[in-house]
């Protein structure tokens, strides 16, 4: 039974799991029904507690053991009501009876460019690490979505400092930073849009003023200091201004589209992908007015996007492992299939340096990909310790790509020679 307490973890867990694609649904295992689960000491405290939270077929994807040992730890971390005693015998329950399902082999390709990898250990066991911040002043940073934490890195000397948020359980998720050096963040559970100070250690909090905008996702300033973000469960997109802390929101034109990853271009105009349909929209900065851009291929599902010197907007397709560019001037759209496949499960990306930069989320391993537009062509490389889902990037002040990597708790830097 649940308490009070379990009560406002289960609904703190419902926001979260339904974007957690690290549990999504496979084949792997489909002889089971919905009441029929593998014997074994843990079987009732696992249907009890798993199905109490999310949809409970979420575990047939499967994991490695180090991928159970981190997804435990996360659980954990959100107080899912298991006594301390029994998750060593829970753990071993869902790394005999749900392995790693079959994931496409990482195709590397060689190309001109070289490249280095740096990465961090976050501090905090459990964190998933959601998204990274390259910051003005070369630091990165990352969100601990499931610690209720910021941390931040000096890349040159490898220093690390966390801090922990205001509200339990805000759930940070998406970074930017403005012109004085505040940290903002989307509260992802609590509803919320943070500012801290890193200086100081404060955190001021921006309610979002409508009881249904749950699960504020990505935030992008503008060249005027407006802070613009994604609300992807409640299909909406906002308005703050850090001057007065106003908010304003507005619902996405297609049911369901889920606004998810959202950037600004050259012209101010902030332009987000919508991950639940195959759309990208454009918001008119004056009057908050929507236009929306349809994908040529119906099974389109791009979940983020980069724009390129000349406008051009640049789209992982999630679904059908394909990256695609998007004139906004002519909606003309091309697309090439990704290195690794149609299961390849293109997702955080950047453009830097002439090419975009973006991640292979289902690769084994996963991959940092580089694609020319000059010249068509990509080139590739696997992430250091396996990456384990790259869910968004970010690009250093020298035009490094910074990357943050969930099951893997780490933060990372692709330093471009």
């Amino acid at each position: 039974r649940w308490g009070i307490h379990d009560m406002t973890v289960r609904a703190k867990l419902l926001v979260l799991l339904p974007a957690m694609v690290v549990l999504g649904t496979s084949a792997a295992n489909a002889q089971y029904t919905a009441k029929e689960w593998p014997e074994g000491p843990s079987k009732q405290r696992f249907v009890d507690t798993c199905n109490g939270c999310h949809d409970i077929n979420r575990v047939r994807g499967g994991y490695t053991p180090e991928g159970w040992l981190t997804v435990v730890r996360m659980m954990q971390t959100m107080d899912a009501p298991v006594p301390a005693e029994e998750w060593g015998a829970m753990t071993d329950y869902l790394m005999k009876n749900f392995p790693e399902r079959k994931r496409p082999v990482a195709v590397l390709i060689d190309g001109p460019v070289k490249v280095d990898f740096k990465m961090w250990d976050v501090p905090t066991q459990g964190s998933r690490p959601h998204d990274p911040l390259a910051a003005r002043d070369g630091s990165v940073w990352w969100s601990g979505q499931l610690v209720n934490k910021l941390g931040r890195v000096d890349p040159k000397t490898g220093a690390i400092q966390e801090y922990t948020l205001k509200s339990a359980f805000s759930g940070p998720h998406g970074l930017g930073d403005d012109k004085d050096g505040n940290i903002w963040f989307t509260g992802n559970l609590a509803g919320l849009i943070g500012k801290l100070d890193p200086r100081t250690g404060i955190v001021t909090e921006y309610p979002l003023p409508d009881p249904k905008a749950k699960d504020p996702h990505t935030l992008n300033f503008d060249q005027k200091g407006i802070l613009w973000f994604t609300v992807q469960q409640a299909n909406m997109v906002g308005r703050l201004d850090p001057a007065t802390g106003a908010i304003k929101l507005v619902t996405s034109p297609t049911p369901k589209s889920r606004p998810y990853g959202i950037q600004i271009n050259a012209k101010g105009v902030p332009v987000f992908v919508e991950f639940g349909t195959n759309k990208i929209a454009t918001i008119d900065p004056d009057t908050i007015a929507i236009k929306e851009f349809t994908l040529p291929d119906a099974g389109a599902r791009p979940r983020r996007l980069a724009i390129g010197p000349d406008g051009a907007v640049w789209y992982a397709d999630f679904a059908r492992g394909y990256l695609g560019k998007l004139d906004l001037a002519t909606g003309v759209v091309k697309e090439w299939p990704s290195p690794s496949g149609p299961k390849s499960e293109p997702y955080g990306m950047v453009f830097s340096k002439g090419a975009v930069w973006y991640n292979e989320s289902n690769a084994k391993p996963n991959t940092i990909v580089r694609f020319d537009p000059a010249t068509e062509k990509f080139q590739s490389w696997a992430i250091p310790g396996g990456g384990d889902i790259v869910r968004n990037m970010s690009v250093m002040p020298n035009g490094n790509p910074v990357m943050a990597n969930s099951l893997a708790n780490q933060v990372g830097m692709v330093e471009i020679k």
